[in-house]
């Protein structure tokens, strides 16, 4: 029966043809025009790279080096190089297959748990940090402060109707954390954006149903009313984040899909 688990050599390899394909791919169309130049230049000479084999082989560890990256500080490249050389050539292998499944598996055990203990960290500081400033940023006079725990400031005053947490309204948005990185917004997405609040994080939920229509506010969302605990895993919102939006309240529509932000 054949092992669930494939090679760590045969994994960077795909992985590093695969990034080499998709760069390729990745280019714009207006490229198309440089294939006879692009052509023409294949056979020319790199330094330290004189023949094409050379040049395929340096190409590979770069895409190589550049999947290891997030492993840098737990493995050794001199001893990884080493395990290549053997694999490629015949060499014999220090590592029996089932040695190496299980290092494979009690290593990415060990990276999962990293990861976890990473992201957890990073939660409890970013949750500290939000209290603090939620704490200072409600003593403001301009800052109001709803019973749940949500903070928004008038920013302009429609005179329109009030949305219903049921309502699809028409916005648009600008999101940020509270270092003023931006994560999304109306703009990258086209234009206003038109948006179920049903489907909707309860912090903007609450807070667009106090806009009246015509209105701009400035929302801080705590991360109970926002993404929580976790935030967007592999996404630009990062663990118990507090949220910063800038919404206008166009109009009270109906029809469309929330692009950002949804309910988790």
């Amino acid at each position: 029966m054949k092992s669930k688990s494939r090679s760590m050599l045969a994994v960077l390899l795909l992985a590093a043809l695969a990034a080499a394909g998709c760069n390729k791919a990745d280019k714009p169309a207006a490229d198309a025009a440089k294939k006879t130049d692009a052509t023409a230049a294949k056979g020319d000479q790199i330094a330290g790279l004189p023949t094409e084999k050379d040049q395929v082989s340096y190409m590979i560890g770069m895409q190589m080096g550049k999947s290891l990256e997030p492993v840098k500080d737990d493995v050794d490249v001199d001893v990884i190089a080493k395990a290549i050389k053997d694999s490629v050539t015949g060499g014999k292998l220090l590592l029996t297959e089932e040695q190496a499944q299980k290092i494979g598996e009690s290593f990415s055990e060990k990276m999962q748990a990293k990861q976890i203990a990473d992201m957890m960290a990073k939660g409890k500081k970013n949750a500290t940090e939000g209290a603090a400033f939620l704490a200072a940023n409600g003593k403001k006079p301009n800052v109001k402060t709803t019973a749940t725990g949500l903070q928004y400031e008038v920013i302009t005053e429609g005179k329109g109707a009030k949305p219903k947490p049921t309502d699809v309204v028409k916005v648009n948005y600008k999101g940020s954390l509270l270092d003023g990185t931006e994560f999304d917004g109306s703009e990258q997405h086209g234009g206003p954006a038109t948006m179920p609040l049903a489907q909707v994080v309860p912090g903007w939920r609450e807070g667009i149903t106090l806009m009246p229509v015509g209105s701009k506010y400035r929302f801080w969302i705590p991360a109970a009313l926002g993404f929580g605990e976790q935030g967007t895993p592999g996404g630009p919102i990062p663990p118990s984040a507090t949220l910063v939006f800038e919404v206008e309240l166009l109009d009270i529509a109906k029809g469309g899909k929330p692009p950002m932000p949804q309910a988790h």
